[in-house]
Parts: structure tokens; sequence; C-alpha cells
């Protein structure tokens, strides 16, 4: 695993995290909380430690993102939210990812990029949501990229956002030539560096590679 954390000002709204859980399972989580600054970052820090007081429970993935959408809903104000991905690897390839409200995962492989579309709303919205779980099995040399919206919508001028095509564009490249997820990361952030051309960033970004490496 690898990512890239890049705070807009001194402090992120944005969620990166990484949990060894029950039986050497791997968590990882990216998400976005509504807002910026201080505010969006003490929403993120209260959301990283739900999680993590959480994960070593051993719930059912679904369960896991239930109770946490209880406990952010009930101790923030009801226009506090947050977009995010929550998945599980475990031995031998499978993965499971559970999405509320977050931009699309991307599946990459040397040959191929495939999204999955996020299927659930934005946790902290309503106390008593459901979500739902996707089960995948990848081989290795396969990686799931996950991102922010201050990646995807990141702009040069006000016509271009650059999108999820480029992002895959770069990482099945960077798959392709069966790089590692540190070498993927850094491919995909001098694409994004490139197509900005110095242009002012105004959001958090995040980018991280999950690659199944055996």
């Amino acid at each position: 695993v690898s990512y890239h954390y890049k705070a807009l000002g001194v402090v992120s709204g944005d969620y990166c995290d990484l949990v060894i859980g029950p039986e050497e399972q791997l968590y990882f989580m990216v998400g976005d909380v509504a807002g910026k600054g201080v505010a969006a970052s003490m929403l993120m820090s209260n959301l990283s430690a739900i999680f993590r007081a959480l994960i070593p429970l051993g719930l059912p993935l679904v369960e896991l993102m239930e109770r946490a959408n209880r406990i952010f809903t009930g101790s923030t104000l009801p226009t506090q939210f947050a977009t995010l991905i929550c998945g599980r690897a475990m031995a031998g390839g499978a993965l499971e990812l559970c999405s509320a409200g977050h931009v699309p995962t991307l599946i990459v492989t040397p040959d191929s990029a495939q999204r999955v579309e996020s299927n659930g709303l934005p946790i902290g919205l309503f106390g008593e949501q459901k979500f739902t779980t996707s089960a995948f099995e990848i081989a290795a040399g396969s990686s799931l990229v996950l991102f922010s919206d201050g990646v995807s919508e990141a702009r040069m001028d006000e016509d271009e956002d650059y999108g999820y095509e480029r992002i895959a564009a770069a990482a099945q490249k960077s798959a392709s030539a069966g790089l590692a997820p540190a070498e993927i990361v850094a491919a995909c952030v001098r694409d994004l560096e490139t197509f900005l051309g110095g242009s002012p960033v105004f959001d958090d970004q995040t980018l991280m590679v999950v690659q199944k490496s055996i």
C-alpha cells in the first residue's frame, strides 16, 4: 500500500487511514469530510477515532459502517457529514468495499481499469442508514486506486476537471509496467501536476493504491 496525502492548508479534512484488524486483515479508508480547515480536520479526527475503536471488534464490514455512521451522526451537527470508502483486504486477494457517497474506486490491472461506483449515502446524514458491500478477487499485480475529489475534480481552468479517465490512464500505464504501489502513486501525482501546470489548488488531495503483490 502507498498513498499521497496533501492538505490544502495547515490541516486537512480528507481522511486517509490503514489499520490491521483481526486475523491480519487490512482495513483501508479514504474519505472527505464536508468543509475545509480546522473544523473539517476535527471531524476527520473524530471519524478516524471511531474506526480505530471499532475495527478491533472484528465486525462484518456492513455492521462496521453502520455502527460508525450511528456514532458519527450522533456526535455531529445535521450539516456535518463525510463521504467515505472503507475496504477490507484478506489473504489470497479477496477484497470487500463499502462506499458511502464517495467518488468511484478504480480496479486497475496491467490490461484494464474498471470503475466501482458508489452505492450509498455519505455517513453522518441519517443515524439508521443501511449500507451494502461489494466483494472482489484480484490477481497478483492488480491494484485498487482510491482518491478524494480533490484529485478527480482538480482544475487547470474553469472548464476542465482532471477526471476519472485521466487517473485511470495514468494508473493503468504504471500497472502495465509492473510498478509497485509507491511508483504508481508517484506517477499519478506527476500526471496530475503536469495537468495543473502550476494552477492553484483549492482542495485537499488524497490518493491511495492497494496492490496484491503475490
